[in-house]
């Protein structure tokens, strides 16, 4: 790789990512994105949304996951650290900061709708992610379905995600041996 990605460069873009992060990991997905993909062009949109995919199933924080994954694909294991360290420095230096300021203020009015309008921003980055993933994850009827079928599952039922991301995973592979032979016998 002729312009290979250093460990300060990565730490830094990380930092900086971390310190965007208001709301938790979903909220940080539209700054992962930009500055990922269309920044730095490190990953392209396919490869960002299959990071979100394997960041959600794995444990832990999406956005945690999503670098830690994207540092080691870069750069191996120490660049998977690297990456994690970077993305949760600024929320640890902060909460340790602020932890105490934040208990003593917490119940006056004005300190509780500033948390409901960040609720509501947040809410909307999260929203602004969704519709990015789904623009590049839903690409033909087969997807569609999968979508559909995957949307009803959570709203309706309340087993684990995994169980729902699991089996859009078999119908992929499946759909994908079907297409193959299809074409074949042509």
């Amino acid at each position: 790789m002729k312009n290979k990605i250093t460990f300060s460069e990565l730490y830094l873009t990380f930092f900086k990512i971390g310190l965007m992060m208001f709301g938790g990991g979903y909220a940080m997905l539209p700054i992962l994105q930009r500055e990922i993909v269309e920044n730095k062009k490190w990953v392209s949109e396919e490869e960002i949304a299959d990071y979100y995919a394997i960041g959600q199933c794995t444990p832990g924080a999406i956005a945690v996951n999503t670098a830690t994954f994207l540092g080691y694909k870069k750069r191996g294991i120490l660049g998977g650290i690297v990456a994690t360290l970077g993305v949760i420095s600024p929320s640890l230096l902060i909460i340790m900061l602020l932890a105490n300021i934040i208990s003593r203020f917490a119940h006056y009015p004005l300190v509780v709708n500033a948390f409901k309008g960040i609720r509501v921003a947040v809410f909307i980055l999260i929203l602004n992610s969704v519709v990015k993933i789904g623009k590049s994850s839903i690409v033909d009827k087969a997807t569609l379905l999968i979508f559909i079928a995957v949307l009803v599952v959570s709203v309706l039922t309340k087993i684990s995600p995994i169980i729902p991301v699991l089996a859009a995973a078999l119908l992929g592979i499946v759909i994908k041996i079907f297409y193959r032979r299809k074409e074949r016998n042509k």
